[in-house]
């Protein structure tokens, strides 16, 4: 009867129900041979496999760890160091808050259990034990804290899934992470036959399947953020580098800074004058001038580049300086202030010349001498007298010569200046010009006793330009340790350093002897009065000394002495950064020092220069040069 029993029509609903179950079944077994691909046959791995003290995943092993003790203290950003470990590792953070009143009543009973324990201790005899003792005083803070709002009460699990692609390589990364936690004094254990929990923990399904936690107050809590970098970016300013935190760009003005002054500390060969020379490069571009005293040669390639003035200071050089020129300003305050505080400068360059301190007598003599040369020029405490050339060393000698008590004595040390060795070179008038965009004094091949003198005077010589006319300037003195040396220079740079800000010009100084700046006052004193600081990679003798005047944390202070060339930190305000300089291709054929690039740089000009010839001199039959396309023909019948 087929599907129709009993009466004619009639359905048979069991014969039915049978035959719509065996198609079902056959859908499925044709859509089980098929195969199905969904959004989660693309993510789950080919197979799993739970062991006690490890799973694997498809190829990969991995194992989840716990962390389950914390030290008394924790700093901020300790987790950083697990987060950025070149190992893949999953971390998962569960973080519950707690009522404060549940919380402050099982202080209460803490305190009051440990309290007991300390009485029953001290009559027994026993020794008071500190950790019972810390521990009350670390519940009462926290107690108080909580009273009035300060803080928050909550419960932290952390938890970590590493992976690897061998059981060896396995245990090697455990090791690794185990070691950097532990440096922190913070503990971790391996979920030792909760694997399966603790994969289910740290995968992105928001389950604390293996719920073992820790307390935690709110500052607690907000050191175990993983990400923290300092940020150091603003919508004006130069590029200074890539910021190893983060990989931002450093971008900023250190003339938006309290001051525009900066010091650069680095051993020989860690990039510092690459760094300088590309912020110098950079900074002109910006409106900048630059003006750098070099006393190694090494921006003679960089000022030619930029059609800047290239000064070589040496005896048989014709370039002379006069330490007597006074600034040419504008500010009537300043133009009565004038010529007294050049006279203070001299004092301090003539201490430096004469070879040390002059007694009360000395200074008296010497005083009055030089306001006798100005005299003798024309010049006064009168504004209106400065325009007159000014007098010279010789003239002072002069002066010196015919006065009467010390001032023979002081002649007769100040005559190598005029008739003796150093003659020339500063006791003439001066036919230097810095008006350009870039300036480099070079004094390379001055001897070492006339360099510390030619620099103090070269200073002296560019801060009365800068009174004389307020532009956006940078001055860059490198191996400043030489005027540090002596009192009268040192103090003259710290003055320098003070009262840059207000003539829109920053000073950067530059050193590699990083214990000579530092244990002298002046320079504490120039650092201290810098808003900029760069650090690049340091001798092992350094690392203490910078470490305690920078406040550097442990992990900074470690890779202090451990940094590539071109990496350092970089403090700017309150912000610091590590930081990687980079350049472009030409960039770095103007700013390196390196030998091996430099000559790179000349073969590959020299190869230019000799295609270019090549590709001038050599003209294909036929071609018409342009002058010739223009110039009207002549036919062979004589006309045009």
């Amino acid at each position: 009867m087929g599907l129709f029993g009993g009466k004619k029509g009639k359905v048979d609903p069991v014969a039915l129900a049978q035959q719509q179950r065996v198609r079902e079944q056959q859908e499925v077994d044709e859509a089980f041979r098929k195969g199905i691909s969904e959004l989660r046959d693309f993510i789950a791995p080919s197979s799993l496999e739970i062991e006690s003290s490890h799973f694997r995943l498809g190829t990969l092993y991995a194992r989840t760890l716990y962390v389950y003790g914390f030290p008394r203290q924790i700093f901020t950003g300790w987790l950083s160091p697990v987060v950025n470990l070149d190992e893949e590792i999953d971390v998962s953070m569960f973080v519950y808050p707690v009522a404060s009143q549940v919380v402050l009543e099982n202080l209460r009973k803490k305190v009051t259990q440990l309290e007991a324990g300390l009485q029953i201790d001290a009559e027994k005899g026993r020794v008071r034990d500190p950790a019972k003792q810390a521990a009350i005083i670390d519940a009462e803070e926290l107690r108080d804290s909580l009273q009035v709002g300060e803080e928050r009460f909550f419960r932290l699990g952390i938890y970590m899934t590493i992976y690897a692609k061998s059981l060896e390589e396995l245990d090697f990364v455990q090791h690794k992470v185990e070691t950097i936690l532990g440096q922190q004094l913070v503990y971790s254990k391996p979920a030792t036959i909760q694997m399966e929990q603790g994969l289910n923990s740290t995968i992105p399904q928001f389950t604390d399947q293996l719920q073992i936690r820790r307390n935690m107050n709110t500052g607690a809590l907000a050191t175990s953020f993983p990400f923290t970098s300092a940020d150091l970016t603003q919508e004006n300013g130069i590029l200074y580098g890539i910021n190893m935190h983060n990989n931002g760009l450093v971008i900023f003005d250190r003339f938006s800074l309290e001051n525009a002054n900066m010091v650069v500390f680095a051993k020989s060969g860690a990039g510092k004058s690459f760094a300088i020379k590309l912020e110098a490069l950079r900074s002109m571009m910006m409106g900048t001038e630059v003006i750098i005293i070099d006393p190694e040669n090494e921006y003679e390639h960089l000022c030619d580049a930029v059609g800047g003035s290239y000064v070589r200071m040496s005896l048989s050089s014709s370039t002379r300086i006069n330490p007597f020129d006074l600034p040419r300003v504008i500010d009537k305050d300043e133009a009565d202030n004038a010529l007294r505080a050049n006279l203070i400068t001299l004092h301090g360059l003539m201490r430096l010349m004469m070879g040390g301190a002059l007694s009360p007598n000395e200074e008296a003599d010497l005083d009055q001498a030089l306001i006798d040369t100005y005299a003798k020029a024309g010049i006064t405490g009168d504004p209106l007298t400065h325009q007159t050339p000014p007098p010279t060393i010789g003239d002072l000698y002069e002066t010196l010569v015919h006065m009467q008590g010390s001032g023979p004595s002081m002649a007769q040390r100040l005559r190598k200046y005029t008739s003796g060795t150093f003659a020339g070179i500063f006791s003439q008038q001066s036919n230097v010009d810095i008006d350009n965009n870039m300036v480099v004094f070079n004094i390379r091949d001055l001897e070492d006793e006339l360099r510390p003198v030619a620099m103090y005077i070269i200073l002296n010589h560019i801060w009365n330009k800068t009174k004389s006319d307020r532009r956006k300037r940078n001055l860059i003195i490198d191996e400043a340790w030489q005027l540090l040396k002596y009192q009268d220079s040192a103090n003259f740079m710290f003055s320098l350093a003070k009262r840059a800000r207000k003539y829109y010009l920053g000073l950067t100084t530059i050193s590699q002897d990083v214990e000579d700046m530092m244990s002298s006052q002046m320079g504490r004193a120039i650092v201290s009065n810098s808003s900029m600081q760069l650090l690049l990679k340091q001798s092992t003798s350094a690392v203490d000394i910078l470490a305690a005047v920078f406040k550097l944390t442990t992990e900074e202070r470690k890779r202090l002495s451990q940094f590539p060339v071109g990496q350092g930190l970089l403090f700017a305000g309150q912000n610091h950064v590590h930081i990687q300089v980079i350049a472009s291709p030409t960039e770095t054929s103007l700013v390196t020092t390196n030998p091996d690039e430099i000559k790179k740089v000349q073969e590959v000009a020299a190869r230019a220069q000799e295609a270019y010839q090549v590709m001038t001199q050599s003209k294909p039959v036929g071609t018409v040069s342009p002058d010739q396309a223009q110039r009207p023909q002549q036919n062979p019948n004589g006309g045009l």
